[in-house]
């Protein structure tokens, strides 16, 4: 355990802000080498030898020596023993005798709030998540209650906790859900979520433990930002509240980056990294509508491979040098943003975007008159994000509806270096080890994974790869059918996208299978849906599991049947949510069963491996019987390319942050 007397100890504080966090040493790029090298070769073998696996160990049999005597106590006396080693957390630090104390304790409160017992591998999990690990912890296995470990001992010590998730409903679930815990331990516990006013962000911000999306908390720490307007150090506010007309201290609504748990992390620390967090503010208005309509109309005209070159993995379009002819000749007595070539360019490319590039019911949805952005890792709406540069106004041009005013930058900041404030960070997920190479390099995580506290009993049925994507429907229909139907098993059944969970919807109505469809349009009852999903019988087809956060039970009898069966009907650009839908199957030691129905037609397919997928598909056209591993290695050499170029963005993205936060700083405008 870190002998410092508290865990921020040999923590580099950023100088010159109005909170604590950690200060951002931007390390050469033979450091940063170093660090990708040392993560891609030793770090698995320096964690084997490192002995975390025992240290972890040491601290489980060190509370379960105090289990009994804790048992025994009080209320009362329960409460004052929490009371007295709070000023040991603060004075000795978290050394094994006063966490292993911490942690016997808050297992004894949380059996009588409750209702249950911090298991030995959660133990083991919050002793890794205390030390700035990043936890991988199998589906089903409790990572919310695990939470309360590290979150208890550290605001036990006085420093507040931000705990992370990845959307409102978890984040007002969990906190309400471990409410009574934290009350028994005498901490305040609050929850920020989209909508709510700065006063009560500031209160939730307030409290020892505060609970909150990744994108609420990154947006409040951008809006503190801005509010300082460039005026950061300690000096800056010391004039300010001596000044006469000093505004009140209030204008900021938190109050430091100490201690974070990320739930999901890898989806929060990769997936979700590949898009910079922009601050936005309404621009003047113009005649957006009528530019936008013209755009579009020039943009029908032209020809792909003629006139512009589209790539759909990066979503860029690139004008040729007759497009650019072509659009001289349009923009002859026009006026506004046509008579600049470089603006008239933009305004074309990205009516191609919006018309080629961007699908209704895959990438955004209209709900009541409103263009709503589908978050692709999770398959949810983001109504309080919009496309920039004008796309998002192209697009509501394209679907007949007003465009909405356009937005202007205040300040931007990624998820990388957003995370790499906090003075001491730590994160926990179901699936990892793909990308720990990765959140080692960039975030200083190492990755341990807690063992399973019951056996894995998932049945893992392979893959089917189907020419078309109607013989896909037809196929996972049949499956969904014999199972629900034929012996009773709920079903499953994983979709990418809004359109395509709506097409397996239309087959399976058609064959008058009763089913529950769950996607970005319905998402308001989520929990129910996936709650019900495990009784006899059921049918569910739901867009993007990931991080859905409700566990799955099994109906009465469904076990003896053999459990949930999940049907992955289109593998993702990353295997880690492969993994995440199949673990919705068989947790917490219950039997269950997975497979995946493919099509050679899926997206990820033809834009990632268009070579290799048009070969496989002439071969099954002349009826040539290929083997399993022909598609077993195209689906590797597809999601080894998307996964290698969402890589390139993240660093570029990262790279650009730097740049930009370089040439702020050498202007003193700050971010």
């Amino acid at each position: 355990m870190s002998s410092s007397p508290t865990p921020f100890g040999e923590v580099a504080f950023a100088s010159g802000r109005p909170y604590a966090e950690r200060d951002e040493v931007e390390a050469g790029w033979h450091d940063r080498l170093a660090v990708a090298l040392y993560a891609a070769t030793l770090a698995p073998a320096v964690a084997a030898l490192s002995g975390v696996q025992r240290e972890m160990q040491s601290v489980v049999a060190a509370t379960n020596r105090l289990e009994d005597s804790m048992r025994q106590l009080s209320d009362d006396a329960l409460r004052a023993r929490v009371a007295a080693l709070r000023p040991r957390l603060r004075r000795d630090g978290f050394v094994l005798e006063v966490v292993a104390e911490c942690f016997a304790l808050i297992r004894a409160a949380a059996q009588r709030t409750l209702g249950h017992r911090h298991y030995d591998a959660q133990l083991m999990a919050g002793h890794a998540l205390l030390r700035g690990r990043l936890v991988e912890m199998a589906t089903g296995e409790g990572k919310t209650f695990c939470a309360t470990l590290p979150a208890c001992t550290v605001a036990l010590a006085g420093y507040p906790v931000h705990v992370i998730t990845v959307n409102d409903y978890l984040a007002q679930r969990d906190a309400a859900k471990m409410q009574p815990l934290y009350e028994f331990l005498g901490l305040s516990v609050g929850t920020v979520i989209q909508g709510m006013e700065k006063d009560l962000r500031r209160q939730a911000y307030a409290c020892a433990i505060t609970y909150g999306t990744n994108k609420e908390v990154a947006f409040d720490y951008l809006r503190d930002r801005v509010a300082l307007k460039g005026r950061h150090s300690r000096l800056h506010q010391s004039l300010r509240r001596l000044s006469a007309d000093a505004a009140p201290r209030d204008e900021l609504v938190l109050r430091g980056l100490y201690f974070a748990i990320v739930d999901e992390a890898d989806s929060v620390f990769v997936d979700e990294a590949r898009t910079p967090l922009i601050l936005s503010a309404t621009a003047p208005g113009g005649d957006d509508a009528t530019h936008a309509a013209a755009a579009l109309a020039i943009a029908a005209e032209l020809l792909e491979g003629e006139d512009y070159r589209v790539n759909p993995f990066e979503r860029s379009v690139t004008l040729t040098d007759l497009a650019r002819d072509k659009l001289d000749r349009h923009a002859q007595g026009l006026t506004g943003p046509w008579t600049s070539v470089r603006a008239r360019e933009d305004l074309v490319r990205q009516a191609l975007s919006a018309s080629r590039l961007y699908q209704r019911d895959l990438h955004y949805v209209v709900v009541d008159g409103k263009v709503q952005i589908v978050d692709e890792s999770t398959g949810r709406v983001m109504p309080d994000r919009s496309w920039e540069r004008g796309l998002h106004q192209m697009i509501e041009v394209k679907e007949s509806l007003t465009p909405t005013p356009q937005r202007e930058t205040l300040a931007r900041l990624t998820y990388q270096r957003l995370f790499r404030r906090y003075l001491h960070l730590s994160g926990m997920t179901g699936t990892a080890a793909e990308a720990a190479r990765e959140i080692k390099a960039v975030y200083g995580l190492d990755v341990v994974r807690v063992p399973l506290h019951r056996p894995l009993l998932r049945v893992h049925g392979g893959a089917r790869f189907l020419t078309t994507l109607a013989e896909k429907w037809e196929r996972v229909a049949d499956v969904a059918e014999q199972l629900a139907k034929g012996e009773g098993r709920p079903v499953l059944i994983g979709t990418r996208s809004v359109l395509a969970s709506e097409q397996i919807s239309a087959v399976l109505a058609r064959r008058g299978i009763h089913h529950a469809l769950l996607n970005a349009k319905q998402d308001v009852t989520e929990a129910e849906v996936i709650a019900a999903a495990g009784q006899p019988g059921s049918v569910t087809v739901a867009t993007n599991m990931a991080g859905r956060g409700t566990d799955i039970e099994l109906g009465e009898g469904v076990a003896a049947l053999g459990g949930l069966h999940v049907i992955l009907t289109e593998y993702h650009d990353s295997r880690r949510v492969d993994r995440q839908l199949f673990g919705r199957c068989a947790r917490q030691g219950d039997p269950g069963s997975c497979e995946a129905i493919v099509s050679l037609e899926d997206e990820i397919f033809e834009v990632c491996a268009p070579t290799l997928t048009g070969a496989l598909c002439r071969s099954t056209e002349r009826g040539v019987r290929l083997p399993q591993a022909a598609f077993d290695g195209l689906r590797a050499l597809a999601q080894w390319s998307a996964e290698r170029r969402h890589a390139a963005i993240r660093t570029q993205h990262l790279k650009h942050d730097r740049q930009l936060n370089q040439v702020l700083a050498f202007t003193g405008a700050g971010e």
